[in-house]
């Protein structure tokens, strides 16, 4: 029979700055830190105590809650203790967000790349991407908040290139009062499909000239002089709730992360930062054994981040760079605000599990476009952040990073259908040079037409499907059946 009890365990969740040290309490929304200007990482103070429960009995608790038609557990919460465990179960905001399929790369795809992967599809989330793990957390505390403090109205605020927009809006209007949201987008870089998406939740939404790094400035002034609650991977509620990523593949391979490699889009860093941690946390329990590696991928017109790692390991210094125009859209940020936190947990991992267990690869536009297309001809829906990883893969096969025995899991970060129109520009070979994409004869596909529009005209149904059948049958060159 399954266990239907919301969990009764309760941690103390503190901000630490990772500029500083300082500490501020998790009872108050802050983003940076008022001493040095630096990024936090929340900590459960008490986690050591969850130690008193054994690597295999979280394993049962967690697998058991698999099964659970308990709503609060269904989703990334399946994993509470692990995650933010303040919360009571009124609190938890759930829209069907986690658990998403992890889909082995077809048999002609992997003798194509020459090594085993698959893709997590996390564009099967709500909004159809993998901010929603991030919301759900990060709206969870702001009921929690506003339960607490009786707040009557809060502002929900963010900047986006699209994904992050979307998630928002959709979670805000969910929950509907005392919350109201506001998103910020660089005009004329959010496709057409992400664009709808936070108009069509009823969001306010506002654009200015620009990228995203522009609209992220905007927001942290506001955030910083004014009571809003900015729901940017600067809010380190958000960076706990796509923890569940991580908790998720270990899960899926029966808790077993050995010769696995995990390759996520950088971006604005807040992805791979939440990745790290929740393996740090899973093997301080002893949930798994040993450290998954993992692998930043950043193409070329957005690579602040490898250009860092790519320095000798004494000489690092970290610069934003000026990006440029990017398929990989969400990936498009030259400053990336969680690189901190990044910087702080792989100096963690690589400690644990030697220099090799994080490394970040760079790769081309051209990479990007033709490997989103090749994973989809094969039957995935990567995006083009999918297309991104698949492109790290390859880089990462081709500079000898992988070995033979690893298997490597690809981050598809949102659904292909958001960016239908890069698939259509490279059909059409219409990207602007500013891209330094150009199709390949093999990857383009487009409808053909059987029949001029006129050929309709006059005819009977049934005579104009005759007709039709026998233009399929010239197309194709079809044989009648034998009798």
């Amino acid at each position: 029979m399954q266990d239907t009890t919301f969990p009764s365990y309760r941690g103390r969740l503190d901000y630490v700055c990772l500029g500083c040290g300082a500490r501020r309490s998790g009872e108050s929304l802050h983003y940076t830190c008022p001493d040095c200007g630096g990024v936090f990482l929340l900590e459960n103070t008490d986690f050591a105590t969850l130690n008193q429960t054994k690597g295999p009995e979280w394993r049962d608790i967690f697998d058991a809650r698999a099964a659970t038609a308990h709503v609060a557990l269904r989703g990334i919460f399946r994993y509470y203790e692990l995650l933010a465990p303040i919360f009571d179960e009124e609190d938890i905001v759930y829209l069907g967000e986690g658990i998403t399929p992890i889909v082995e790369a077809s048999g002609k795809l992997k003798d194509e790349i020459g090594c085993e992967f698959a893709y997590k599809n996390d564009g099967q989330n709500p909004s159809a991407s993998f901010k929603d793990r991030g919301m759900a957390c990060a709206f969870s505390y702001l009921k929690w908040l506003c339960r607490r403090n009786k707040w009557d109205e809060v502002l929900t605020v963010c900047a986006s290139t699209g994904d992050t927009s979307a998630a928002a809006a959709l979670y805000a209007a969910y929950v509907g009062k005392p919350l109201k949201s506001v998103v910020l987008l660089p005009k004329g870089k959010v496709t057409p499909q992400q664009l709808s998406q936070p108009l069509g939740s009823g969001a306010l939404v506002l654009e200015i000239p620009g990228v995203f790094d522009d609209c992220m400035k905007v927001v942290e002034i506001l955030a910083e002089k004014y009571r809003v609650a900015l729901l940017n991977s600067k809010n380190s509620w958000r960076i706990l709730g796509q923890e569940s990523y991580a908790l998720e593949v270990a899960q899926w391979y029966g808790w077993d992360l050995s010769n696995h490699c995990l390759f996520v889009p950088i971006g604005n860093a807040g992805n791979i930062t939440a990745i790290m941690s929740a393996c740090l946390k899973m093997q301080a329990l002893g949930i798994v054994s040993e450290l998954p590696r993992i692998f930043g991928v950043q193409s070329e017109h957005a690579d602040p981040v490898w250009r860092y790692y790519a320095q000798p390991k004494d000489a690092r210094h970290f610069e934003p760079v000026a990006v440029t125009d990017s398929v990989a859209q969400a990936a498009m940020i030259g400053n990336p605000v969680s690189f901190p936190r990044v910087r702080s947990l792989a100096e963690r991992y690589c400690a644990l599990a030697g220099d090799r267990a994080f490394q970040v690869v760079q790769v081309t536009e051209q990479q990007i476009m033709d490997a989103m297309l090749t994973a989809n001809r094969n039957g995935h829906i990567a995006c083009t952040q999918g297309g991104e990883c698949l492109a790290g893969l390859m880089q990462a096969k081709a500079l000898g990073l992988i070995g033979k025995n690893e298997h490597a899991v690809l981050d598809a970060t949102a659904h292909s259908l958001k960016f239908a129109d890069f698939q259509q520009k490279y059909f059409t070979d219409s990207f602007a040079p500013s891209y330094g994409v150009r199709a390949k004869a093999e990857l383009i596909n487009a409808p053909t037409l059987l029949l001029p529009s006129e050929a309709r005209e006059g005819l009977e149904d049934q005579a104009f499907a005759r007709l039709a059948a026998e233009a399929v049958v010239q197309k194709l060159g079809l044989s009648p059946k034998e009798s």
